[in-house]
C-alpha cells in the first residue's frame, strides 16, 4: 500500500503538526521530572491529548527521577505492561496498578 502523495500545503501542515507533538510530549517528560505533574495527571490528559496518548509508557517512566532503562522494564514487566505499549493503550487496570505502584494518586 502507497500513502498518498501530499501537496507541499498538507506536507508543511503535517510537519508543524508532528513538530507540535513533539514538542508537547517533550515539555510533559519535562514536568515528570521536575515533579510538577504526576504520572496520573499525565495517564488522564492522554485521554483528551492525541500527543500525549502516542507516549510511550517506558519513555514516562523513565522520565521520573530515579528511574532509569532498566528500572523502567523491570516495571512494566512486573505489571504486565508490554515494552512497546503506548499510554493510549494501556487498559484501565494497567493505569491503576501503575499509578498505585509508583506511589502516585493525584
Amino acid at each position: 500500500m502507497s500513502l498518498p502523495s501530499l501537496s507541499s500545503q498538507e506536507r508543511s501542515a503535517a510537519l508543524k503538526k508532528a513538530a507540535a507533538a513533539r514538542t508537547r510530549r517533550s515539555e510533559t517528560k519535562r514536568e515528570l521530572k521536575n515533579g510538577k505533574v504526576s504520572v496520573a495527571a499525565v495517564i488522564a490528559a492522554a485521554a483528551h491529548e492525541p500527543a500525549l496518548g502516542r507516549l510511550k509508557v517506558s519513555d514516562l517512566l523513565e522520565a521520573l527521577p530515579g528511574i532509569g532503562k532498566v528500572r523502567a522494564t523491570v516495571i512494566m514487566s512486573e505489571l504486565g505492561i508490554a515494552p512497546t505499549r503506548r499510554v493510549r493503550g494501556l487498559g484501565v487496570h494497567q493505569r491503576r496498578t501503575l499509578v498505585e505502584y509508583l506511589g502516585q494518586d493525584s
